[in-house]
């Protein structure tokens, strides 16, 4: 699919106030769920790295989640629709590693709004809003479909501790999945409009849309702040000296390891998104919902 024309940053801010927060991911076309407070922004300092661009791919319906593919290359969300609606009109993508289109449509076609996915044990699982597909990542057959009794719209996914676990951008929670079995792990009134998740060996990065903070969480699911201030933060990536947060609406942050927040990219005015930012070795992976690419990244110290 062609690209949509950029939107005018005005419009843009416009179409976003009247969705639910995100990734959810964007607008609602988005998904990720949940008007968003008015945050104070974080304390400008400049940030000490650059994103240096290795590569665009474009043709995408709304892309909102990445993750690794077996063998290498790129699963790619589209979620095709409103970010909220069942509509049955969302996929996966299949791409490289340098971003050249493999299979424009992998697996089912007839998703509502998948976003976040991840890859674990052989499978591949893509959150789709109250449930969870699992595809065989070599081929794209379904192989199961779980519905989440009581999810209100699944986001982001990571595997932790043997276990995988997704984001409830509405309701506030994060769920875990163990084999056949789904339930509530982490409920918090801080993880409103929860988003990002990724796991770092015995911590948990979490990523929220309202407050537009980065937590680390143990797994007695204790929450210890290390930065706030990101408004609709959406994906979270580990880089050398600290972490890379997307804030959907057009914003890559650089976060120190003691919490300092500054600006590395801004492309609000073009009304390109910026949503489930991944990290994959030196290379860092954003769906970019608007205007429907995926854009790859070099990080480099200024």
């Amino acid at each position: 699919m062609k690209p949509a024309a950029f939107l005018p940053a005005l419009f843009l801010m416009t179409l976003a106030a009247c969705q639910p927060v995100e990734e959810t991911g964007a607008p609602a076309a988005t998904a990720d769920s949940e008007a968003s407070e008015t945050v104070e922004a974080p304390a400008m300092a400049s940030a000490p790295v650059r994103l240096v661009e290795q590569w665009k791919a474009e043709g995408f319906n709304a892309p909102e989640g990445v993750a690794a593919a077996p063998g290498g290359g790129y699963f790619i969300s589209n979620v095709a629709g409103n970010g909220n609606d069942k509509d049955g009109a969302g996929w996966v993508s299949k791409i490289s590693e340098t971003g050249e289109v493999l299979e424009a449509q992998f697996g089912p076609t007839t998703m509502n709004a998948p976003k976040g996915m991840v890859v674990d044990r052989g499978i591949l699982y893509v959150a789709d809003l109250d449930r969870i597909h699992l595809i065989d990542p070599d081929d794209g057959t379904l192989l199961k479909t779980m519905e989440i009794d009581g999810a209100e719209a699944l986001n982001d996914m990571t595997a932790w501790n043997a276990t995988l676990l997704a984001s409830d951008s509405q309701g506030s929670k994060i769920w875990r999945i163990s084999g056949d079995e789904a339930g509530i792990w982490l409920e918090d009134e801080r993880l409103s409009g929860v988003n990002g998740l990724t796991a770092d060996g015995d911590r948990l990065l979490v990523a929220t849309m309202a407050s537009g903070t980065l937590y680390e969480v143990n797994e007695a699911g204790d929450l210890t702040e290390i930065a706030t201030g990101m408004e609709n933060a959406d994906g979270i990536g580990l880089i050398e000296g600290g972490y890379l947060v997307s804030s959907w609406p057009g914003q890559v942050w650089f976060v120190s390891e003691n919490g300092e927040v500054s600006e590395v990219l801004n492309t609000q005015e073009q009304g390109i998104l910026q949503n489930d930012l991944t990290v994959f070795g030196n290379t860092v992976i954003i769906p970019n919902w608007m205007p429907g690419t995926v854009t790859a990244w070099t990080v480099e110290e200024k």
